[in-house]
Formats: C-alpha cells, sequence, structure tokens
C-alpha cells in the first residue's frame, strides 16, 4: 500500500466490526461518506440543540422534547422534507412553524410555548424558539435535505 496510514485503518476498522462493536457501526459511514454541511445535535437529557456547519458549532439552543408519556426517537437521520407554515394533523393544527422532518411525523420546529423551552413538554418533536427555527430551516433548505444530519441522543 503506498499510504503508511491506510493499511493501520483498514486493521482497526476490520477488527471493530468482526468484534460487533456498536461504535464501529455508528462510525463506519462518516469514514467513507463526506462530513454533513450541518450536523444537528440533540441531547434529550441537557433539552439542547448545538448546530455544527462543516465542523464548527454555529449555535445552541434550549429545545423541549417529549413529555412524560410520549418519547422522541434517538438515532441519526438525514432531513426528509420541509414545511415552513406546517400545522399539526394529529394535534388540532397546532402550529409547528419552519418545520423541518426528520422520522415520519418527527419534526424539529418552532414553537409559541417559549417559557417550556429547555423542559419536556412536546409529544415527541423537538420545539424551538421560533426565530431560531427560522435559522435552521433556512440553513437546512439552502444545503439541501441530504447534507443536514439530525442526531438525537440520550
Amino acid at each position: 500500500m503506498k499510504n503508511p496510514m491506510l493499511k493501520p485503518l483498514i486493521l482497526t476498522l476490520g477488527l471493530l466490526l468482526a468484534l460487533g462493536n456498536s461504535a464501529a457501526a455508528n462510525t463506519w459511514p462518516f469514514l467513507w461518506q463526506s462530513q454533513p454541511d450541518i450536523l444537528v445535535k440533540v441531547s434529550l437529557q441537557d433539552k439542547q440543540m448545538t448546530v455544527w456547519q462543516k465542523g464548527r458549532i454555529l449555535y445552541r439552543w434550549p429545545v423541549s422534547t417529549a413529555r412524560r408519556g410520549k418519547i422522541t426517537p434517538k438515532g441519526e437521520w438525514t432531513a426528509k422534507w420541509l414545511s415552513k407554515n406546517h400545522k399539526s394533523s394529529r394535534y388540532n393544527n397546532a402550529p409547528m412553524p419552519y418545520s423541518i422532518f426528520f422520522n415520519g411525523h418527527y419534526a424539529i420546529h418552532g414553537t409559541d410555548q417559549l417559557s417550556r423551552l429547555g423542559r419536556p413538554a412536546s409529544a415527541g418533536c423537538i420545539r424551538l424558539h421560533p426565530e431560531n427555527a427560522a435559522i435552521l430551516f433556512s440553513m437546512t433548505r439552502e444545503v439541501g435535505l441530504d447534507h443536514t444530519l439530525i442526531r438525537v441522543v440520550d
């Protein structure tokens, strides 16, 4: 092999995959794909969203996630579709401005319940201040859905 770093990398990845290490499963796709233009990481424990663009942290915002008896799914997705003035079909046409849908009916969106940001409050969606939701919506629209990665962790 021409690159002296390539052989140790291949051996390490092979070992991790052979062991079935979940870290390898989470890391593997990113070694072969380019870094997403936008990475949105939501911490369920901290009720905080961190937004990276091209590897730099741009924003940290408080969010609301699922209240008791509901869930905000954990995992990793690319953004699926956008809806600027969405209304909930499940919850009495509740406003969901600047929605970024990422997993079925789950979305990141603005809320008018600002006093509940930073606490569990939603039916599972990730709620933001509407000004912050507008910023993230615009960023996602600019780079494209496939270039926006949403990661929800404990």
